[in-house]
């Protein structure tokens, strides 16, 4: 397996958490907002979604460049999806953006992920580096679905999954 389908990979596995996780919450629930945040776990997975059309929109293009547009214009521009407002839309566009995602990826080809890219600061990272941020980025907000969760009284999705798991040998 190549570094490029290990970082598929890896992403697959991270939104797979995050749609775990909003799977996890009560769908009365969604819209609220537990006190000190600033998004709803709703809220929280559409900009999931726009994170990843503008990970894998950028990192296909050819001439891919973070600071090619302002962010509004960049997230206008390559997320096709409408904000979801019930959790059942917000599943499917995340297993839908995703697959489209790594669509784009594939076809780009691992060669074009090792080239440089322009990220939002201006300093040039190879592609791949900027996958690993774009993956963190919607690993660190599948934490704060996690924690989403506590707040609501509501046992994480992944806890779950680990309380679940055979003890090892």
């Amino acid at each position: 397996m190549s570094v490029f389908d290990e970082l598929l990979e890896a992403w697959r596995y991270s939104r797979d958490g995050v749609i775990a996780e909003l799977e996890n919450l009560p769908e009365s629930r969604l819209h609220e907002l537990p006190a000190g945040v600033q998004r709803s776990a709703l809220e929280l997975a559409n900009h999931i979604v726009e994170s990843g059309w503008l990970m894998a929109g950028e990192l296909s293009r050819r001439d891919g460049d973070f600071q090619r547009k302002p962010y509004p214009d960049l997230i206008a521009e390559l997320n096709p999806d409408r904000p979801a407002t019930t959790r059942a839309e917000a599943i499917a566009v995340l297993h839908r953006s995703f697959d489209q995602g790594i669509a784009l990826l594939r076809a780009a080809g691992e060669d074009l992920m090792l080239q440089p890219i322009r990220q939002f600061n201006g300093v040039p990272a190879a592609r791949l580096t900027w996958m690993h941020h774009g993956i963190a980025h919607e690993e660190y907000h599948r934490g704060q679905l996690a924690l989403y969760a506590r707040l609501l009284g509501v046992v994480p999705a992944i806890t779950k999954l680990y309380e679940s798991a055979p003890a090892a040998t």
